[in-house]
């Protein structure tokens, strides 16, 4: 049976008031706005998220969930399938993979690059993903720096906003955005937030 971590949000079998669930929530609800076309999620997790961006982007027409985790997946087929999701079990670090799945015109890539030890490699995979002129939403929580020890456990590193910005570019244009609780927004002066949402054009 898949139980809760620290780092696996399973709606349900949490409270609707949990606060984490509600921040991930909010990054999915954010992230639809920008979904059109062929959707990846990757490293979907139980997949609710696949489910909340068909439900809310306008203009899918297919959405991939990837995740590493073969018990995940086999959860969200159970609990999320849909005709326009596909669920697989696939490593968002392997080359191969976009021989398996394609390419995307958008690409949701939410609290996983902290997770990844080469990250750099990571990126080029997403760009291998990406179709010509495709559009990657990828999210991630500030921090003290990449060769900074890190609180996480389950993290390799958290970001300071320039180390992130440095991974993005390669891509042509990236615009930053940033939340507190359920908002993600541009900055405001005096305001702290805790994670970064960065939309990136390919």
């Amino acid at each position: 049976m898949l139980e809760l971590t620290e780092e696996r949000v399973i709606p349900k079998k949490m409270n609707p008031e949990n606060g984490l669930l509600i921040e991930h929530q909010a990054r999915y609800r954010f992230a639809s706005q920008y979904c059109q076309g062929r959707v990846l999620d990757i490293a979907c997790g139980v997949g609710y998220g696949t489910e909340m961006l068909l439900a809310l982007g306008e203009g899918i027409k297919e959405i991939v969930g990837v995740d590493v985790e073969a018990e995940v997946i086999d959860y969200a087929r159970q609990h999320y399938l849909h005709p326009w999701i596909t669920f697989k079990v696939g490593d968002a670090k392997d080359k191969s993979l976009v021989d398996e799945i394609g390419r995307f015109d958008t690409i949701v890539s939410l609290e996983t690059i902290e997770h990844i030890k080469d990250d750099y490699a990571f990126i080029d995979n997403l760009i291998r993903l990406l179709k010509e002129e495709g559009r990657l939403i990828i999210s991630t929580p500030f921090g003290n720096g990449r060769k900074e020890p890190c609180a996480n456990p389950y993290h390799y590193r958290q970001y300071r906003e320039e180390e992130f910005r440095q991974l993005l570019t390669p891509f042509s244009k990236v615009e930053m955005h940033y939340q507190i609780n359920d908002r993600i927004e541009v900055a405001k002066k005096d305001q702290k937030y805790y994670l970064m949402v960065a939309v990136c054009q390919r």
